[in-house]
């Protein structure tokens, strides 16, 4: 590992060496609080963020690393000046990049221009260190994640496209159901297609919400993804029959219901479920941290 771009760039040993050290580090902080002794990590974020920047912050602190976060009061990356400048002078300072920002062009110009390891914290595309979360929060509830079956029920987003890459890569079911117009990008589903083929896993897709068929856990997102100029009446024509509720979690037998948050109670899903006893919420944020900080110690030792 270089970087972690996408979660489609890890083989499924690497996956599962990522998730095996998540774990390790949760158990056992007090071993790796030296991990990133005498290292910077400097976070570029172009867009607002909670569990991303708190969960780095406290993550790399914890690891005895330095964290400095840059926002775009100095103007936003690549226009006050070239995002290739930006990767090189920051790798002249500090040992590695995260980076949140709109276009997954300017994570992939990070990591060519730059001379240090490069973490997509999300873009428009992927969200690898949520996903990582995600299947490190299924193997805590269910051991071997090649035996779970996820649907994920909603708008096909960056969030999506990891959940497909990580359930093909580690040979797990992940069924995706969306409104028409809103299915996950072509090209990433093919490419999680070949790679669930080769893995061992399955990739469903469908519009039809009464099929979804039994379930471990059902996953859902915001309707309407950040800076999206759609209106909240239009999204909720299209996506109210998508809402995850009492009702759909019973017709799939699910037992854990999953969110990347935030969440809007009585849009995406009810309060119900979103509080309820099998909701996975706060394990989900808690283990951004601790995925992420198996990606530092990878990349940085």
């Amino acid at each position: 590992m270089k970087h972690l771009l996408s979660i489609k760039d890890l083989s499924q040993q690497q996956l599962l060496d990522l998730l095996a050290l998540a774990q390790n580090i949760k158990a056992n902080p007090a071993e790796y609080k030296h991990a990133l002794d005498g290292k910077s990590v400097v976070m570029l974020f172009e867009k607002p963020s909670l569990r991303t920047r708190v969960s780095f912050d406290i993550g790399i602190n914890k690891l005895g690393g330095h964290c400095l976060y840059l926002d775009q009061q100095n103007g936003a990356l690549g226009k006050r000046e070239p995002v290739s400048d930006f990767a090189a002078n920051i790798s002249c300072w500090a040992d590695a990049i995260v980076a949140r920002t709109f276009l997954h062009s300017t994570i992939e110009e990070l990591a060519e221009h730059g001379t240090v390891p490069v973490i997509n914290a999300l873009s428009d595309l992927y969200h690898p260190c949520q996903g990582l979360a995600d299947f490190l929060t299924l193997t805590e509830q269910y051991g071997d994640v090649s035996k779970v079956k996820l649907a994920y029920v909603g708008d096909g987003n960056n969030v999506t496209h990891s959940l497909m890459f990580g359930a093909a890569i580690l040979g797990a079911q992940l069924t995706v159901i969306c409104p028409p117009g809103h299915f996950p990008d072509g090209k990433v589903v093919c490419e999680a297609q070949e790679l669930a083929a080769k893995h061992g896993g399955k990739l469903t897709l469908s519009s039809d919400i009464e099929a979804i068929g039994d379930h471990h856990a059902i996953y859902t997102d915001t309707w309407i993804s950040m800076g999206d100029s759609a209106s909240m009446e239009e999204i909720e024509a299209k996506f109210k029959p998508y809402q995850v509720n009492a009702e759909l979690m019973q017709k799939a037998g699910a037992k854990h219901f999953m969110h990347c948050l935030p969440a809007y109670r009585e849009v995406e899903v009810t309060a119900e479920i979103v509080d309820g006893d099998g909701s996975l919420i706060l394990h989900q944020a808690e283990n951004r941290m601790h995925a992420q900080n198996a990606v530092l110690v990878t990349l940085l030792s």
